[in-house]
């Protein structure tokens, strides 16, 4: 990717805001919303959060970037043939400081209340004793490379060239929903080694240990969905990257 391009600046930027949406949002609603008193939203309430987030900005910036903001969804679409290997390092990086601007924004929140306690995890990803329903290490791993690989397939299909055109946003929206109803109590969800490295940062300590795991399982699942639905479905289709490259001079 040529940085000197202004078109591609933009496309890393918009995925650097999407990704600070979704964890800003996804995350902001575990830390602050889940368990309010009397009126918390609980486990779907954060699942629909983390959902809406991407359903929000894939109409925002789908146009601009393709709507990324996950170095496991880049990856994977790279693996399916559907994004440039060259462009993946740039929209990682981007999808990883957006994370991390939004762990910050969300902690220097959050500590205006009284409440607040850090050590709670602050929406971290874990497993073992800080996984929410102690699930084990291999579990977890499983789980994550299970649920990333399904969001790929869904992804590569929603955005196929065949399929039903403008719906892709809900298709993958509700995708996450359902993804993160099934990981929370697992592994607090992942499926997003950019939204796992923010409040990692925050975190500290255990959170920095196990970080290791919320890359290796996504990125696997993520390339092997990718592969798997592009052996699938031969027939070419549209490369997911927003903004589409200038016809070549003639």
């Amino acid at each position: 990717m040529d940085l000197h391009n202004s078109q591609n600046i933009h496309r890393c930027v918009a995925e650097g805001i999407g990704t600070f949406w979704l964890t800003f949002a996804g995350c902001g609603s575990a830390v602050i919303a889940a368990a309010f008193p009397d009126v918390g939203i609980g486990l779907l309430g954060v699942s629909l959060a983390f959902g809406l987030s991407v359903l929000t900005m894939a109409y925002a910036i789908g146009h601009i970037s393709g709507c990324h903001l996950n170095p496991a969804v880049t990856v994977g679409l790279a693996a399916g043939g559907r994004f440039p290997k060259q462009d993946v390092l740039p929209y990682v990086v981007s999808q990883v400081l957006g994370a991390v601007v939004a762990a910050a924004a969300l902690y220097a929140i959050a500590i205006g209340s009284p409440t607040f306690d850090l050590a709670k995890g602050f929406a971290a990803n874990g497993y073992g004793a800080h996984s929410p329903g102690q699930y084990s290490m291999i579990s977890g791993f499983i789980a994550e490379v299970v649920l990333t690989m399904m969001f790929l397939f869904i992804i590569m299909g929603a955005t196929h060239g065949k399929a039903p055109a403008g719906f892709a946003p809900i298709a993958i929206g509700l995708g996450l929903t359902l993804i993160h109803l099934v990981g929370i109590p697992i592994t607090n969800t992942s499926v997003n080694p950019a939204r796992s490295t923010g409040p990692a940062l925050f975190a500290g300590g255990w959170a920095l240990a196990q970080l290791w795991m919320f890359w290796v399982a996504p990125l696997i699942g993520g390339a092997i969905g990718g592969i798997l639905y592009r052996w699938l479905s031969e027939e070419p289709s549209a490369q997911v990257t927003g903004i589409a490259p200038a016809a070549p001079a003639e």
